[in-house]
C-alpha cells in the first residue's frame, strides 16, 4: 500500500496492491442510510420517475410497503461504499466488468445498507496489474441480500514480485 502525505498533513492511501489479496478474503464496507432525498435526486439525475420510486400509494398498490429505491442507485452506492475505505480496498486502475447483477430484495427509504465483498479469484495480467474478481452482496439492516453481483477489478501490482530480477 502506498501512503502520501500532503503539505496539509492529510494522508491519502492508495489502496492495497494485487499481491496483498487472498482468495476467500471478506471485506465489509461502512454503512449508509437511503433517504428520500437520495431517491428523488437519482430520479432527477437519470430521468427514471417510475412511480415505484416516487409514489407510496402506487408502491403499496403493487405489493410494496412504501416506495423503493432504484436498483441502479443501490448498485452505484455499493461501489462508493466499497471505495470509501481506501485502506482495505484495492489500488484500483479500473472497474472492468460486472457479471450476474441481481436485485434480490427491494431497498426501502430509511433502510441502511452495507456491502460484503468476497475475493473469488486473482488473475495476474502483466507486471503492472492483475484482475481481482469479487462477489459483492449489498445487505440491509436485517442482513437480507438486496443486490448481488460479481465485480471484475483491474488492480495495480506492487512490482515487488519482479524487482529482484532488475538487480
Amino acid at each position: 500500500m502506498r501512503v502520501f502525505v500532503l503539505a496539509s498533513k492529510h494522508r491519502i492511501c492508495m489502496g492495497r496492491y494485487f499481491e496483498e489479496f487472498v482468495e476467500g478474503e471478506v471485506v465489509d464496507s461502512g454503512k449508509r442510510m437511503i433517504t428520500e432525498g437520495d431517491v428523488m435526486n437519482f430520479a432527477a439525475l437519470t430521468g427514471d420517475w417510475n412511480e415505484l420510486h416516487t409514489s407510496d400509494e402506487f408502491a403499496r398498490k403493487n405489493g410494496f410497503p412504501q416506495r423503493i429505491a432504484h436498483g441502479a442507485f443501490i448498485f452505484a452506492v455499493s461501489i462508493g461504499l466499497l471505495q470509501s475505505d481506501s485502506v482495505r480496498q484495492p489500488n484500483l486502475i479500473a472497474l472492468i466488468g460486472v457479471d450476474r447483477l441481481r436485485f434480490a430484495n427491494p431497498v426501502l427509504l430509511g433502510d441502511t445498507i452495507r456491502v460484503r465483498q468476497t475475493v473469488r479469484a486473482l488473475n495476474p495480467v502483466n507486471l503492472q496489474s492483475g484482475v481481482l474478481e469479487a462477489a459483492a452482496e449489498v445487505l440491509n439492516q436485517n442482513d437480507a441480500v438486496t443486490v448481488s453481483y460479481l465485480a471484475k477489478l483491474l488492480v495495480r501490482r506492487s512490482g515487488k514480485h519482479w524487482q529482484h530480477r532488475l538487480a
